[in-house]
């Protein structure tokens, strides 16, 4: 596998950099690759843009930062706004349909769509929208093992959520298991 440069992004609260650190931790410590994650927020924290920047490959990664997406992820429109024109041509936007209208994506980039906050509140919390987005990722990116990512999850949720979260996780890996399927 070459390096790939993923960017998970949304408003802060909505557990975007929670969200880097399970993809980075599923690959780097259960799926056998090495990842780096970094994040960043907007000064006013939780509300405003972050994102977080994962970087997944089979060799030892020089720098740490993303400087082109291979996948975009986006959980709001601000964050797809600000980061689609990094995307490269021929890359992925996944995107929370329930709050995201896609645009200006890059020459024959793949857009795969979920509903992942209305997943998350018909499960009874909006907060886990990030862990059906982590499973929806894990489908559609096809990058790392599905059992390391569901570890990953299990890992680093509180252990009295780790069942719904796995529930989230799983819903969001089901829904993009179908998105690629009509691809």
């Amino acid at each position: 596998m070459e390096q790939l440069e993923i960017r998970v992004s949304g408003l802060g609260g909505q557990g975007i950099i929670l969200a880097g650190f399970i993809i980075g931790k599923a690959a780097s410590i259960f799926d056998g690759k090495e990842a780096t994650m970094a994040q960043a927020y907007g000064p006013e924290a939780r509300g405003s843009a972050c994102s977080s920047q994962v970087i997944i490959s089979d060799a030892p990664i020089h720098f740490p930062y993303v400087t082109e997406s291979a996948i975009l992820v986006a959980m709001s429109q601000e964050a797809h706004d600000k980061f689609i024109d990094e995307v490269t041509p021929g890359g992925m936007v996944l995107i929370d349909e329930t709050l995201v209208t896609p645009g200006n994506l890059p020459e024959g980039t793949l857009l795969y769509k979920v509903p992942a906050t209305q997943i998350a509140e018909d499960l009874g919390r909006k907060i886990i929208a990030n862990i059906v987005m982590i499973g929806f990722f894990a489908a559609c990116a096809g990058v790392i093992d599905r059992e390391a990512m569901r570890k990953a999850v299990a890992d680093s949720v509180p252990s009295a959520a780790v069942d719904l979260n796995m529930k989230a996780f799983d819903q969001g890996y089901e829904h993009g298991q179908k998105q690629v399927e009509l691809q």
